[in-house]
């Protein structure tokens, strides 16, 4: 009797096995959530024309990109990230001296009021500057008062203008790297403002 059962448990477990596999995975057997495995949103850089048994809907891509990719060129007439200054952005090839030479910030007159500007730089330091500088700009940062980092200046005894700290805000210097990822154009002129502001508390 016992040879019958673990017989057929042995049948049932192989039957269950064979069952279960499938060689071609891009063909699966079964998808019981074929929304969730084949969305209708288009992934960046993919096929726009692959969809799985479902009507998708057609979209105008340029020749050059034809069946190669879900991304397109920019609107027509749309402002990139990273011109919104383009009088300033020669920053990077005349290097951190010329920087020295711009004390007034761009967003004034252009974008918003300096009140505002401090207040908005004020968020953004105490998220991304503070834990080394210090929230006072005294360079007692939480990271350094453990011994995690050492040399990091007081503003106060500093030669900065804004465009300096911009620049070493935007590129880096000794052992601060660039935080250009991080904060966009706008936000690293806001902290820029509020680092001067420390610095003339």
């Amino acid at each position: 009797m016992n040879k019958y059962f673990y017989g057929i448990i042995l049948m049932i477990l192989l039957i269950f096995f064979l069952e279960s596999c499938w060689f071609d995975k891009t063909k699966p057997n079964v998808v019981y959530m074929p929304d969730m495995y084949y969305s209708e949103a288009y992934e960046p850089y993919s096929d726009p024309d692959f969809n799985y048994n479902k009507k998708a809907k057609k979209i105008k891509i340029p020749l050059f990109l034809k069946e190669k990719t879900s991304s397109f060129l920019p609107v027509k007439g749309t402002v990139s990230r990273s011109d919104l200054f383009y009088n300033l952005m020669d920053i990077e090839n005349k290097g951190f001296n010329y920087s020295k030479n711009i004390i007034k910030n761009p967003l004034y007159n252009k974008y918003e009021e300096k009140e505002i500007t401090i207040k908005k730089g004020e968020k953004l330091y105490q998220i991304n500057c503070s834990i080394c500088h210090g929230k006072n700009g005294d360079g007692q940062g939480e990271l350094v008062k453990n011994e995690k980092i050492l040399g990091i200046p007081n503003y106060k005894d500093r030669d900065l203008t804004i465009g300096s700290v911009y620049y070493v805000i935007t590129y880096g210097k000794n052992n601060m790297n660039s935080y250009a990822s991080q904060l966009n154009e706008i936000d690293r002129w806001r902290v820029s403002e509020y680092v001067m502001f420390l610095k003339n508390k």
